[in-house]
């Protein structure tokens, strides 16, 4: 299966070994809810763009933990093969924002299931810094500020290979 884990370059460059994150994590993927929602969609192209909303969902949530965290202002997003959870299909979960793709995983997250990294260009920087700053406002209500939040999504994040995490994180983005 194939998640997106929402994290930050600080939390990567603090990173030691093989394990990128112990379990439980949550991560996002595409869940029995982003499907029923996009039902009505092209089914030619609709297994990329429900895994291109999973990563939007992830992106949202490393701009929060940007904001708990500081340092760079760039969201950062990887994408992970994982083994397919065992047990239960999880629970349908809100048919909008990041839970709708949210999962969690029991066992955690390894270096060696990364597929790829996605990570905002420098331009993005000072969009980014104003919707970490409107972040409050935005969570209380405030559509102008929700607005603000909402276009940093119009910045693609950059895909590089698994290979290049190293020389991301020395280079700092």
């Amino acid at each position: 299966m194939r998640v997106y884990w929402p994290t930050t370059l600080g939390a990567l460059s603090a990173l030691e070994g093989d394990v990128l994150a112990s379990g439980p994590v949550l991560a996002h993927a595409v869940t029995p809810a982003l499907r029923d929602y996009f039902a009505d969609a092209d089914p030619r192209d609709l297994e990329e763009e429900l895994e291109f909303i999973a990563m939007t969902d992830a992106a949202e949530e490393s701009l929060r933990l940007l904001a708990a965290a500081g340092g760079s202002a760039r969201r950062v997003v990887l994408a992970l093969d994982v083994p397919d959870p065992s047990g239960p299909a999880p629970e349908r979960g809100a048919w909008s924002g990041p839970g709708r793709s949210r999962v969690e995983l029991a066992g955690g997250l390894l270096l060696s299931q990364l597929v790829s990294v996605h990570v905002d260009a420098e331009e993005a920087e000072a969009d980014v810094r104003a919707a970490i700053a409107a972040l409050p406002a935005a969570d209380a209500g405030d559509e102008d500020a929700r607005f603000t939040v909402e276009s940093v999504e119009g910045h693609d994040l950059l895909w590089y290979d698994q290979s290049e995490l190293s020389l991301l994180i020395a280079v700092g983005g």
